[in-house]
């Protein structure tokens, strides 16, 4: 029987999800606090007037660096608010994470009632983008319900979108469709990569490098290549 796109993504999923779920909370902390430091110190965030965060699950990718620096520089801070009915997020405006209650999936949101996201409002906003996985040409593989690929195509170039990610998540590519939105850049502990210009899926697109002096090192796991097209998941979960 054929492998589907569908079976690939569920594979991806499977196994990323259980390396990241096994952690430490000192390695998530200490990489999570890198990862934010290279957006606070790139151009993207210095010429941006407002920020989307989210509210990260478990041992996702942190926020709380962004949402302290963002703040104290005065730059709008939003975080996403799912209606699970429509299938659709709703960026909403935080001045304070003491604002966000559990939500949908049980993840931190911002209220209802909260100042919706208006792009022509910011000269530049940034939408940080959790996920399982990502590849090198702004791929990305998420929780599986497509609220964030239907997000990004919504404001399309009125805003950047930037995926934090542990160097172990960032692969050569994510099986795609599409249905599936690209990101502008990927952003790990050890360098940053420019992924592609618009969010759509562009097969041709090549990634540029930011950091050359990172580029032998990019933190990308090879031994995962072909895994999953044969759906080898204990292999790859016993080389975590």
């Amino acid at each position: 029987m054929a492998t589907t796109v569908a079976d690939e993504k569920k594979n991806l999923r499977a196994v990323l999800s259980e390396s990241r779920d096994a952690l430490s909370r000192e390695f998530a902390d200490t990489r999570s606090e890198r990862i934010q430091r290279r957006l606070i110190e790139s151009e993207i965030y210095r010429a941006s007037s407002a920020i989307v965060l989210y509210a990260a699950k478990g041992n996702e990718v942190s926020t709380d660096i962004l949402l302290a620096d963002s703040l104290g520089t005065g730059r709008a801070v939003f975080y996403p608010r799912v209606d699970t009915a429509s299938g659709t997020i709703v960026a909403r405006r935080v001045r304070d994470r003491a604002e966000l209650n559990r939500g949908a999936y049980n993840i931190l949101e911002p209220p209802a009632s909260a100042e919706v996201l208006e792009p022509p409002s910011f000269s530049q906003i940034i939408i940080c983008v959790p996920g399982v996985a990502f590849g090198l040409e702004g791929q990305r593989l998420g929780r599986g319900g497509g609220y964030y690929d239907r997000f990004i195509a919504q404001l399309g170039d009125d805003a950047i979108s930037v995926g934090l990610a542990y160097s172990f998540q960032l692969l050569d590519g994510i099986p795609e469709t599409g249905l599936d939105r690209r990101l502008n850049y990927i952003l790990t502990e050890s360098a940053v990569h420019r992924a592609c210009d618009a969010p759509l899926p562009a097969p041709g697109t090549r990634t540029k490098e930011v950091h050359p002096g990172d580029y032998r090192n990019p933190g990308i796991h090879s031994w995962w290549r072909g895994l999953f097209h044969l759906g080898d998941n204990e292999t790859a979960q016993g080389r975590r």
